[in-house]
């Protein structure tokens, strides 16, 4: 069919108002007209509905649009609806409707009003849509986030590879895909899947200008940080993303009792989703905390910031999520909190998984560690990712990353990669990266004694560097694929053939340093000195852990029993002067501000008089108080000495939760009383092996305590243990 141009901006200016095609949009519209299979990759943003409704709209008979989310068809049915007096031109086809509602569905496209029909792959599997469906007039099935066809994609659904065998029994229709992102391979295994490797491509340009990516080390006061930095944008629409629903909970709470206008989003909600998604939409909150489920077809043009608590999955996540600021093309600030603790931790989850899975998850966060580590343009090397070049120079955008506008310094690091190789090579490849470390450092432990590593000329080969050092050098190199963590044996560490050929001719590699952000001079982010007051005080710090250490020798516990850490960096925060004010310090409560508080509030009111700070009140985040039941209800269950398995069931928490929610309460400065608990899974001298190491040990964390029991006891027998030893020696 040959399309009559004048027809078709007629078209356009009918239904959607405007008097011309964004970017590809024309061309693709021409291709579905003509009746060929289309596949079109085109970034959020670039309007890739409107290049199947409008088709829709022109043509006879209904066109299938399969899409992932109820909550994404809801947004694209209403918008449509909108346009047209009659309310049956585009439906919903699925779970959520009742019988009475499907019939009526059924009747509209049965009359040809129905023009656009939106359905879950699920609902076309269906025997009874699908022979309904064969006996209508389709005029093409699109299929919108295509790359869920792909197991190579970021959001694989099994149930999307089995769509092209769906669509040939309804009807042999053109086929058109749709996704924002794609990469070669993902793009290959779509038009394979779909049997449509005829498809005329259309490919946008990945570039977004307008966005600015920035990636910073994720402190202990990240909640802080995302405060500040939200109370930049006051008033202005963001979304933040985090990977568990529990985190969403918990930040949206911060947010709102900072007085930022915050509502969370995730699964779990059921009701209150929708809500939640709606309030954002009209503006009655600023702030979406969500999952990622929020955001897909979620077409709201001025988000202004998309800020990822947790690094994501894959690089194509990444891209679609901060792909959701600035699509009116004003400014888009995408920020990133990197961690590489929070890789292990994804890795760690994909443990229990097929290889082949793990595999495909593994090379995608490989990926991700190397955007968040590299130095270079990141807009280059997203771009590069996505197959497409950019000119870091000259190209529209190129300053907009913080490694083009605040450089990080790299140094020569050629002998000290071939170091790294060698020593995998010569340990047999057979240890993780903490062992390899521990290796190069020089530093003894239970596994290496085993294999008598330790015994070994190059024991202690890189003692001047500290672990850090070459930890952070590892990772480098393995984005370089150079060396490469075993699947079967998970996090092993190999030497690949690059990394051996690297030892026989070892070239220039440069090495990233730590980059220390500095936000007193990021006008983007930090804008009056007060907000910049905010950084933890490296000299307070010193003096802190300094009297830290005097009170533990003097009251004869280990300084971490007095306060964590992370209480003394809140304490470099917020200069807490009297003992009261310790209550607004993370992880101190009253019984611990009482029986430590007094001569560390009287050091910090000295340095502060003596050094004329003025006091960041306005940066003091609250806490939510939250979990006071909770702490109320494990107290007194604990007391009458109920199992700890049944305190768990009983408030739906997993047993580990429940742990980490004791533990909170006796560093907090409560007593818990376990000890009915704890005789029933050791016994006497095992339970004072534990404490006598916690007595002496320089640090309470419990991975150094595996590795000092060489897995005479696990994970969770060891925390216990910490939770008795705080509570009987620390409260």
């Amino acid at each position: 069919m040959k399309v009559n141009e004048k027809d078709l901006y007629k078209a356009l200016k009918k239904h959607f108002g405007f008097t011309a095609f964004k970017g590809l949009q024309e061309s693709v519209i021409k291709s579905i007209l003509e009746k060929n299979n289309t596949f079109v990759i085109m970034p959020t943003g670039g309007g890739k509905s409107l290049c199947y409704q409008l088709p829709a709209l022109m043509q006879e008979g209904t066109a299938i649009v399969v899409s992932p989310l109820i909550a994404l068809m809801k947004n694209q049915v209403d918008a449509i609806r909108g346009i047209s007096k009659e309310n049956g031109i585009a439906h919903v086809l699925n779970s959520s409707l009742n019988k009475g509602e499907v019939a009526r569905v059924k009747e509209d496209i049965q009359k040809g009003i129905t023009k656009l029909l939106y359905v879950a792959p699920e609902s076309l599997i269906k025997e009874e849509y699908a022979s309904f469906l064969q006996r209508q007039k389709i005029s093409f099935v699109a299929i919108d986030e295509a790359h869920c066809i792909s197991e190579w994609g970021h959001d694989f659904r099994p149930e999307y590879r089995n769509l092209k065998e769906i669509i040939k029994r309804i009807d042999n229709v053109p086929i058109i895909a749709l996704t924002a992102t794609a990469t070669e391979k993902v793009q290959e295994d779509i038009l394979k899947t779909l049997s449509i490797t005829d498809a005329t491509t259309f490919k946008a340009s990945f570039n977004r200008p307008n966005l600015f990516y920035d990636v910073r080390p994720k402190t202990k006061n990240v909640n802080a940080d995302i405060i500040r930095f939200v109370k930049k944008y006051e008033g202005k629409s963001g979304i933040i993303y985090c990977l568990s629903r529990k985190k969403v909970e918990e930040i949206a709470q911060v947010l709102q009792v900072n007085g930022i206008k915050a509502v969370p989003y995730h699964a779990g909600l059921l009701k209150n989703r929708a809500k939640h998604q709606d309030m954002f939409l009209m503006e009655e909150v600023d702030v979406v905390v969500a999952t990622i489920a929020f955001g897909m077809g979620i077409d709201k043009p001025d988000v202004r910031f998309v800020i990822h608590h947790d690094i994501p999955k894959s690089l194509e996540s990444y891209y679609q999520e901060t792909g959701r600021a600035g699509r009116d093309g004003g400014e888009g600030y995408c920020l990133t909190f990197y961690s590489y603790k929070d890789i292990e931790k994804l890795e760690k989850f994909m443990a229990g998984k097929p290889i082949a899975e793990q595999e495909n998850g593994h090379a995608l966060l490989q990926e991700v560690v190397g955007y968040a580590e590299t130095s270079m343009s990141r807009r280059k090397y997203l771009l590069h990712y996505f197959g497409e070049e950019f000119d870091e120079i000259n190209g529209d955008g190129a300053d907009m990353d913080d490694n083009t506008r605040n450089p990080k310094p790299k140094h020569e690091a050629k002998q000290d990669v071939k170091i790294l190789l060698e020593v995998i090579r010569d340990t047999k490849e057979k240890y993780k990266s903490k062992d390899l470390v521990a290796t190069i450092v020089g530093k003894e432990n239970a596994m290496l004694k085993s294999h008598r590593t330790t015994e070994k000329p190059f024991f202690g080969i890189g003692k001047d560097k500290d672990s850090s050092y070459w930890m952070a050098l590892l990772r480098q190199v393995l984005v370089t694929k150079s060396i490469r963590k075993e699947i079967e044996q998970y996090g092993v560490v190999k030497i690949t053939q690059k990394g051996l050929d690297f030892i026989d001719n070892p070239t220039s590699f440069m090495m990233t340093e730590d980059h220390v952000y500095n936000e007193a001079n990021d006008a983007a982010i930090i804008t009056n000195a007060k907000a910049a007051a905010g950084v933890t005080d490296p000299i307070l710090m010193k003096m802190l852990k300094e009297l830290r250490k005097r009170e533990g020798k003097r009251l004869g516990v280990p300084p971490f029993v007095i306060f964590q850490d992370p209480s003394l960096e809140d304490m470099t925060l917020k200069y807490p002067m009297r003992v009261e004010e310790l209550s607004n310090i993370h992880g101190v409560g009253d019984g611990k501000a009482k029986k430590y508080g007094k001569p560390f509030v009287a050091l910090i009111a000295k340095y502060v008089e003596e050094n004329d700070i003025l006091r960041p009140d306005d940066l003091v985040v609250k806490s939510t108080g939250e979990n006071s039941g909770l702490k109320l209800f494990i107290i007194q269950n604990t007391d009458r000495k109920i199992p700890l398995e049944d305190i768990a069931k009983s408030k739906g928490l997993e047993f580990r939760q429940l742990i980490k929610e004791m533990q909170r309460i006796v560093y907090m400065g409560t007593k818990l009383n376990i000890d009915y608990y704890i005789n029933e899974i050791l016994d006497e001298e095992q339970q004072e092996e534990i404490m006598e190491y916690f007595m002496e040990a320089e640090t309470d964390k419990i991975d150094v305590a595996i590795e000092e029991f060489d897995g005479d006891y696990d994970d969770e027998e060891l925390r216990i243990m910490r939770i008795k030893f705080i509570s009987d020696v620390a409260n």
